[in-house]
C-alpha cells in the first residue's frame, strides 16, 4: 500500500516535488484536518446524547444536564495547559494525543451504558475536544498561506457545525433502525464518530508538516487571567460565556420543548436539535458574506434582537411551527457572536493577542454553567423557568452593548 504524499525540502526551505504534485499534498492535509474538524463537532452532540441518556436511564433533567456541563467545564481548565504542552512536544504530537483520548471517549459508550461510565466518557470527551480545539488551529495555520487562513478556518467551522447538524439524525436513525445492531440503538452515533476519528488519526499520523516555529513568548498559566483586570476584556470574556451558554442550552432544550409541550417522543422530537444547527450554519454563511458590508455593532444588535424575540416566543409557544421558528431564530442570531468578541478583544490589546485568544476560548466553559442551571430550573419549576435562564444570558449581552456601544474600537 502506497504511503501518503510527501514533500522534501531543500536547504533554502523550498519545496521540491518528489513523485507528487504539491497540490495533492495539500489536498491530503486538508482532508485530514477537515475530518478532525468533523470529529471535533462531537462536542455538539452532547445535547441530543444527554436527552437519549435521560430517557434510557430514566434520569432527572438535573442529572442529565450534568453531562454537557462535564464536557464544557474543561475549557476553563485545559486550554492553557494544552498551549504549554504544544511548546514542549509540538503541535502535531499534541493533536495526535488529543485524538487518541477522543477515540477512547467515543469507544467507551459502545460497551458501557450505566451513568457512572458515561460520566467518565463525557469527561474524556470534553478534555480531548478542548485540547484538540486549542492545538488543531495552530497546526492548521502552519499548512495554509496567511492570506487564505481566514477562509480555511471558516471552512473548518462550517464542517464542525455540519457535524453538529447531522448528529441528531444519526442518533434518531440508530434509535429506530439499529436497536438490534450490536444492541447499540441511538449509541450508533458514537460508532460513526469513532470510525471517522480513527480515520483522522491514521491520516494525521502519516502526514508530514513543516518544521514548527518557536513562539517568542512562553505560555504563562496566569498571564491570560491577568488580562481580566481590563474591564473590556473581562466583559467580553463573560460575553463568550453567555454566547456559548445560549448555544448549548438551546441545543439541549430544543427537543424537550416538543416533548414537554406537545407530547412528542424523543425520536420524533430530536430533529429540533438538528434544526438549530442548520440555522447556525445558515447564519454563519450569511455573516461570512456580510463581512465588510455591515459594522460589527449593527450585526451584534441584529443578532441580540433575534435571540430576544425568539426566546420570548419560546416562553409561551405551544405550537410546533412557532417553536421551530423560534429555535431557528436563536441559532441564526447566535451563529457568529464568538468572532465578534474575539476580534474586539484582540484589537483591545493586540500586543497580547495570543493570551487574549486563549482567554476567549476559555470563556466557552459557559456551556457548563447554563445547561446545568436549566436542568435544575426544569425539575424544580418547569419549562418556562428553564427558558428564562437563557434570558439572563441575553440580558447580559444587552448590558454589554449598552456599556460599549461602539466596542470602543468599531467606529464603522
Amino acid at each position: 500500500m502506497k504511503g501518503p504524499p510527501r514533500l522534501s525540502q531543500t536547504k533554502k526551505g523550498q519545496q521540491v516535488n518528489r513523485n507528487i504534485n504539491p497540490k495533492r499534498v495539500f489536498r491530503y492535509q486538508l482532508m485530514a484536518i477537515m475530518s478532525c474538524f468533523f470529529v471535533m463537532g462531537s462536542l455538539s452532540m452532547v445535547g441530543i446524547a444527554s436527552n437519549y441518556i435521560k430517557e434510557t436511564l430514566h434520569l432527572s433533567d438535573t442529572k442529565a444536564n450534568i453531562l454537557p456541563s462535564l464536557v464544557y467545564i474543561w475549557f476553563l481548565i485545559c486550554t492553557i495547559p494544552t498551549d504549554m504542552l504544544m511548546e514542549k512536544i509540538g503541535r502535531k504530537r499534541t493533536v495526535l494525543i488529543c485524538m487518541i483520548v477522543l477515540i477512547l471517549s467515543l469507544f467507551m459508550p459502545l460497551f458501557f451504558d450505566n451513568y457512572g461510565y458515561l460520566l467518565v466518557c463525557f469527561i474524556l470527551l470534553g478534555i480531548s475536544n478542548v485540547c484538540l480545539q486549542s492545538s488543531l488551529y495552530p497546526l492548521f495555520s502552519t499548512m495554509v498561506e496567511r492570506e487564505k487562513l481566514t477562509h480555511h478556518f471558516t471552512l473548518g467551522e462550517l464542517v464542525k457545525t455540519a457535524s453538529g447538524f447531522v448528529a441528531p439524525y444519526i442518533a434518531t436513525f440508530g434509535a429506530v433502525y439499529c436497536v438490534h445492531v450490536l444492541g447499540l440503538g441511538w449509541r450508533v452515533l458514537f460508532l460513526v464518530y469513532l470510525v471517522i476519528a480513527i480515520f483522522s488519526l491514521v491520516m494525521l499520523a502519516s502526514m508530514e508538516v513543516d518544521k514548527e516555529e518557536k513562539t517568542e513568548t512562553k505560555a504563562d498559566f496566569w498571564g491570560s487571567f491577568r488580562l481580566l483586570k481590563d474591564g473590556f476584556i473581562l466583559l467580553s470574556f463573560i460575553g463568550v460565556m453567555c454566547h456559548v451558554g445560549i448555544d448549548i442550552g438551546t441545543n439541549t432544550v430544543a427537543p424537550k420543548l416538543l416533548i414537554y409541550r406537545l407530547g412528542y417522543t424523543l425520536d420524533k422530537a430530536s430533529f429540533a436539535a438538528g434544526l438549530y444547527f442548520l440555522a447556525r450554519l445558515a447564519g454563519g454563511f450569511l455573516w461570512t458574506s456580510l463581512i465588510g458590508h455591515i459594522s460589527k455593532v449593527h450585526f451584534f444588535l441584529i443578532s441580540i434582537g433575534l435571540i430576544v424575540v425568539a426566546l420570548t416566543g419560546l416562553l409561551f409557544a405551544h405550537h410546533k411551527l412557532l417553536i421551530c421558528i423560534c429555535i431557528c431564530m436563536v441559532g441564526f442570531g447566535n451563529a457568529s457572536l464568538f468572532p465578534v468578541f474575539l476580534s474586539q478583544a484582540v484589537l483591545r490589546q493586540p500586543e497580547q493577542k495570543n493570551k487574549v485568544s486563549v482567554l476567549m476560548i476559555m470563556g466557552q466553559f459557559g456551556g457548563a454553567l447554563f445547561p446545568f442551571a436549566m436542568g435544575v430550573a426544569l425539575d424544580k419549576i418547569g419549562m418556562t423557568a428553564s427558558i428564562a435562564v437563557l434570558l439572563f444570558a441575553v440580558a447580559y449581552l444587552i448590558f454589554y452593548i449598552l456599556r460599549y456601544p461602539h466596542f470602543h474600537l468599531d467606529k464603522s
